[in-house]
């Protein structure tokens, strides 16, 4: 994702242009907060924040349809790994380019950002799914609960003014790192596969379901703090526009 939208609670809501404060908590935040920019000057006039989503989107095409054709050669893992760098080179650098040239569009880059998200997610998920390395099933699982943080990061972006979608140290430029590393250690082991009741996983499929329980447990502890603060912000029973008696 590129980090046009990211940002952190500073309001009931957002602006009317919708702009919301940039939060950068992930483990690898700092490397991109020095490098991106110096991209970003690097980069040509002609080339706009608009071709560099063109770029990630392709990329998540081809890192799918790569994982897909592994099942006919474990070569494919590694055009998948470098990909997976064009991928975060595009996705990461529209928003950059954006607020570097001071051209930001904040709502048009909103959108078509995370809807772009949601595609690239569900693409790689299902190539993963499609390959002999993780089960079908966990690529939807993962596929499923990111779009599941996705829903609620949206909505916390309405009600609180907040737009917060890595969690911790884990964002979207980790998450490309550690496929990478999975990818290297397939290409070189192979897939590493082990039966657990008869049904085969691979070390995918283990990070893939642990990465999926992390994320429900994620969404359910933000739920429940969010809940929590509305509660407080709008107490139920209580009439609009009726105050307090005097103490």
């Amino acid at each position: 994702m590129s980090a046009e939208g990211e940002g952190a609670r500073i309001a009931p809501r957002p602006d009317a242009e919708g702009k919301h404060q940039r939060l950068a908590g992930f483990a690898l935040a700092r490397f991109e907060g020095w490098a991106l920019p110096k991209l970003a000057a690097a980069l040509p006039a002609w080339v706009m924040p608009d071709h560099l989503t063109g770029i990630g989107l392709l990329a998540s095409t081809g890192i799918a349809a790569s994982y897909m054709l592994t099942n006919r050669d474990p070569a494919w893992l590694w055009v998948a790994s470098v990909l997976l760098v064009v991928q975060w080179y595009g996705d990461s650098l529209d928003g950059t380019l954006a607020r570097y040239r001071k051209i930001e569009r904040p709502r048009y880059g909103f959108y078509l950002d995370h809807l772009t998200d949601a595609y690239s997610t569900l693409a790689i998920g299902l190539g993963l799914g499609f390959s002999p390395y993780m089960l079908l099933s966990v690529g939807l699982a993962i596929a499923i609960g990111y779009l599941l943080l996705s829903v609620n990061v949206y909505l916390e972006t309405h009600v609180f003014g907040e737009f917060k979608l890595g969690h911790g140290i884990l964002g979207p430029t980790e998450a490309r790192v550690l496929l990478i590393a999975l990818n290297t250690g397939a290409a070189i082991f192979g897939p590493l596969r082990f039966a657990v009741m008869g049904v085969p996983f691979t070390p995918y499929d283990v990070i893939g379901l642990a990465g999926v329980v992390g994320m429900l447990g994620l969404l359910l502890s933000r739920a429940s703090r969010n809940l929590e603060t509305l509660a407080a912000l709008e107490p139920p029973g209580r009439r609009r526009g009726v105050q307090d008696p005097p103490t």
